[in-house]
């Protein structure tokens, strides 16, 4: 099968971010089906995410960014600049129907340039420790387990993953 055309493009109104609200929420769905993420049990999960923290997100500085095929949004990913050498990469969402075609690998391609591009050298990431699936695809991508967290406001551990961009 023959991949869209491809484009990654940053959110900067509010049309493309409510857009992005709900290619995170819908792609989230499965992962809060999968754990039995609630909004009473994990109101912070993007699963459940809002415009107006999306919104917030965007006025703190933070980037977001859609990766759209034949200008349907299929991915979304949002850059966050920790210091000078280390960036975060959250809500990293394809929707299920648009997964295993690549996108994902696209999106963290796309950041790791981004970063490299801003002077930064070291991506992390936090997810769910138990999911292992997404741990495994993770570390194909050559991101390592840093370490590991149980917050007292979440049903799950979180696993912070980590990979250096390496120089060009």
């Amino acid at each position: 099968m023959e991949l869209a055309s491809q484009v990654i493009s940053e959110v900067r109104d509010d049309h493309t971010l409510a857009d992005s609200v709900a290619v995170v929420r819908y792609s989230f769905r499965t992962v809060a089906a999968e754990f039995g993420l609630t909004r009473e049990n994990c109101p912070t999960h993007p699963s459940f995410v809002t415009f107006e923290q999306l919104n917030d997100l965007r006025l703190k500085g933070v980037r977001l960014f859609g990766l759209y095929a034949d200008s349907r949004q299929v991915g979304f990913v949002a850059i966050e600049k920790a210091s000078d050498d280390l960036y975060y990469m959250e809500k990293l969402a394809v929707p299920p129907e648009h997964r295993r075609y690549g996108y994902g690998t696209q999106l963290v391609r796309f950041v790791l340039d981004y970063v490299g591009n801003n002077g930064g050298n070291k991506l992390s990431i936090g997810i769910i420790d138990e999911h292992k699936v997404l741990k495994d695809w993770y570390r194909k991508l050559g991101f390592q387990e840093i370490s590991t967290k149980k917050f007292t406001h979440l049903p799950f551990t979180v696993c912070f993953m980590e990979i250096e961009r390496s120089p060009l």
